[in-house]
C-alpha cells in the first residue's frame, strides 16, 4: 500500500520528485528504533518496519551537501565498510575529488601518524554509525564534525548532522549519494543547473565490470537485523562511549596541565 508509506507532507519542493524517493526506498527503516532516531521516524507499518518521514530526509540531505560545500574535496573523507555504500560513495568520489575509504576502518587512521593509511580530514562523512564507530570515535578525539547516515536503528552518538536514511538498501544509498554528488558540483560551479548533470541514480547503483559482487555478498549486504541489539551489543557501546569521554577528559586534564605549566615557566 504505497499511500499508507507516504509522509503527511505532500509539497513537490523535493531535491527530486518524490516518487522517486519512494521507489529507491530511502524512508524504509527496520524493525528497531532508537530514541536517538525518534524525531526522524513518522510511523510504523503493519509489519514491523518504521518509516522514516520523507520531508526531513530531504531536507537533511540538503543542509548535508551545503555543509560539505564549505570544505575543499581533498579535506573530506567518506568511510564506507558495506558493500553498497561503499559501491555508491566510490562514484561520489570520483565526480567530485572527495576522499574515499572503503571496507574496514583501521583504528588509528584519524590518530597515529605512523599508519600508512593516516587521514586528516575536517569533515568525515560515515554511512553505517553502527559500522563505522571507530571512525567517529577518532573522529571525535580530533574535533573533526561528522556526517552520518542513520538508520532508526543507529545511535547517533558523536554525529554532528544526522541524514535519517535506509542505510543498507543499494537503491537508496545510490540515491543519497546521488543527491549528494549533484548538490556538490552545483555548489563548486561545475554545474550551474541540475539539467547539466549527466548522471541518473542508476549509475551510483551500478558496479562496475568486475566488480559485480557474489550471492552471498549481496545476500549479506541486503540482510537488515530482526530484532533490537543484544544486551552485550548495548553493554560494549555504553563501554566505549564511556571510555572516549575518559579519554576526552584526560586530554583536557593534561592540557590544562601544559598550560598551567607554561604560565608558571613564564613568570619565573
Amino acid at each position: 500500500m504505497e499511500n499508507e508509506e507516504k509522509p503527511a507532507e505532500t509539497k513537490s519542493s523535493f531535491l527530486i520528485p518524490q516518487e522517486k524517493y519512494l521507489e529507491t526506498g530511502i524512508h524504509i527503516g527496520t524493525r528497531f528504533k532508537t530514541i536517538d532516531m525518534k524525531p526522524y521516524i513518522f510511523k510504523m507499518r503493519d509489519d514491523g518496519l518504521f518509516i522514516l518521514d520523507l520531508r526531513k530526509i530531504d531536507d537533511r540531505v540538503r543542509t548535508a551537501a551545503k555543509i560539505m560545500s564549505k570544505y575543499k574535496p581533498e579535506d573530506v573523507v567518506v568511510v564506507a565498510s558495506r558493500l553498497y555504500s561503499a559501491n555508491a560513495a566510490e562514484k561520489f568520489c570520483a565526480l567530485t575529488g572527495v576522499t574515499l575509504l572503503r571496507g574496514r576502518f583501521v583504528p588509528g587512521t584519524m590518530t597515529n601518524i605512523k599508519l600508512p593509511v593516516f587521514r586528516e580530514p575536517k569533515l568525515l562523512i560515515v554511512c553505517d554509525p553502527k559500522g563505522e564507530w571507530e571512525a567517529i570515535r577518532e573522529a571525535s578525539m580530533t574535533g573533526v564534525p561528522v556526517i552520518g547516515l542513520c538508520d532508526t536503528d543507529n545511535n547517533t552518538a558523536y554525529v554532528d548532522w544526522v541524514v535519517p536514511a535506509n542505510n543498507k538498501g543499494r537503491k537508496s544509498l545510490a540515491a543519497i549519494f546521488y543527491l549528494f554528488t549533484r548538490e556538490l558540483l552545483m555548489s563548486q560551479g561545475k554545474i550551474s543547473s541540475y539539467d547539466q548533470f549527466e548522471y541518473r541514480i542508476d549509475h551510483f547503483e551500478r558496479f562496475e565490470e568486475g566488480q559485480v559482487p557474489t550471492l552471498k555478498e549481496r545476500v549479506e549486504a541486503e540482510a537488515e537485523p530482526e530484532a533490537a541489539p543484544s544486551p552485550q551489543d548495548l553493554i560494549d557501546e555504553e563501554r566505549a562511549r564511556k571510555a572516549l569521554e575518559g579519554a576526552k577528559e584526560e586530554e583536557a586534564s593534561a592540557a590544562e596541565a601544559a598550560s598551567k605549566k607554561e604560565k608558571k615557566k613564564k613568570s619565573e
